[in-house]
């Protein structure tokens, strides 16, 4: 029993994937409607590859044997009969030869390289794998990082033309909170004359990007969300044969120098977030003192907008009570999408016209949460 099978739960007709070991006695298994529940080993049972040829991925339940046997002999009579259907008949004297069907094209083969792929096990969840559609050994590492802390979670060697188990298991429902993925590859050959230099490639999925990446993954055969790791080839490291033979030896005598450590650049420290003031001005001689003339209604309603839009989230990001915006009554269009934008967000408690001795209509008082 391991990561990836599909099983079958013993006291239901539920079945499901197995996302994680939790323990020796207990797994994880996320139901074919994507609910993941912890259920103990001996629970469950591995759906035998002989009962989803005879009735599908999706059966349900327990089969019996006789059943099994009599789906797989029909399967294999039906087999035998289809040559025998199948053999084309010469037409009739006299009638219009039929057009010949187009011939198949043949699909381009896979270009070389390592890749990541994430395939479907149900419809909303993937598992994750590395390919490696090279001639040559690779030796690699996948970890995971979330708010900037990383995490190691395998490393593995893969051979030529070869696919990894399942690494990891994301839910399409959970894509906004999917990690960025980090893998590095160092191809190698045993009894080769060439080095290669370390790839190490960062993959934050983008929904841009991600829907598009849907292609035949090569090697493992199947639609998969595609993505090339070495789009820039490892490098090969080429060292001259007299030096080669110097630094062996020094190796090999423990004279070599010690190589530096790798030191990660140090993080740029968080700008510090700065409230906004309790009044606003979003007229525009306050936004854009030069060049307003220039300017079309519509472009300045647009600057009015992401003026206020980010005002009023450094004010919820620095915890303010409430905050004035002042937007002069005119024509009433900003202060309409001002309220409108203010009745969608649901961390506002209320809001009201401002002071009117003072402005009129032409101010508004938020209360934030």
């Amino acid at each position: 029993m391991n990561v990836g099978d599909r099983v079958r739960l013993l006291t239901g007709r539920e079945q499901g994937i197995i996302t994680r070991m939790l323990s020796d006695e207990l797994v994880e298994v996320a139901i074919d409607n994507d609910f993941t529940i912890p259920v103990l080993r001996r629970e469950v049972v591995v759906v035998a590859a002989d009962e989803q040829k005879a009735f599908g991925t999706m059966s349900q339940g327990p089969v019996a044997p006789r059943d099994v046997a009599k789906a797989a002999k029909a399967a294999k009579s039906n087999k035998a009969a289809q040559p025998a259907m199948s053999q084309p008949t010469a037409p009739a004297a006299g009638s219009a030869q039929q057009p010949t069907p187009p011939k198949a094209t043949v699909p381009q083969p896979a270009p070389k390289g390592l890749y990541l792929a994430l395939s479907h096990q149900s419809p909303e969840l993937l598992s994750v794998h590395v390919i490696n559609n090279t001639d040559t050994d690779v030796l690699f590492t996948y970890g995971e990082e979330r708010r900037e802390q990383y995490r190691g979670l395998t490393s593995d060697k893969l051979g030529p033309k070869a696919v990894s188990a399942a690494l990891g298991h994301f839910h399409l429902k959970d894509f906004d909170q999917w990690p960025a993925v980090v893998v590095q590859l160092l191809p190698h050959q045993v009894n080769g004359t060439t080095a290669y230099e370390l790839i190490t490639k960062r993959t934050q999925f983008r929904a841009g990007s991600f829907y598009t990446s849907r292609r035949e993954a090569p090697v493992l055969k199947q639609e998969a969300y595609l993505f090339q790791l070495d789009e820039k080839p490892a490098a090969p490291v080429v060292i001259a044969p007299e030096k080669l033979a110097e630094t062996l030896k020094a190796q090999l005598t423990g004279n070599a120098p010690a190589k530096p450590a790798a030191v990660a650049p140090a993080p740029e420290p968080a700008k510090a977030l700065v409230p906004p003031p309790h009044e606003v001005d979003l007229h525009l001689e306050a936004l854009q003192p030069e060049g307003a003339q220039d300017l079309s209604n519509t472009a300045i309603l647009k600057l009015q907008i992401e003026a206020f839009e980010d005002t009023l989230s450094r004010a919820l990001a620095t915890n303010m009570h409430e905050i004035v915006f002042i937007h002069g009554s005119g024509s009433g269009t900003l202060r309409k999408e001002i309220h409108k934008l203010l009745s969608r967000n649901k961390d506002i408690k209320f809001f009201e016209d401002s002071r009117k001795e003072k402005f009129g209509y032409g101010a508004t008082l938020v209360r934030l949460k």
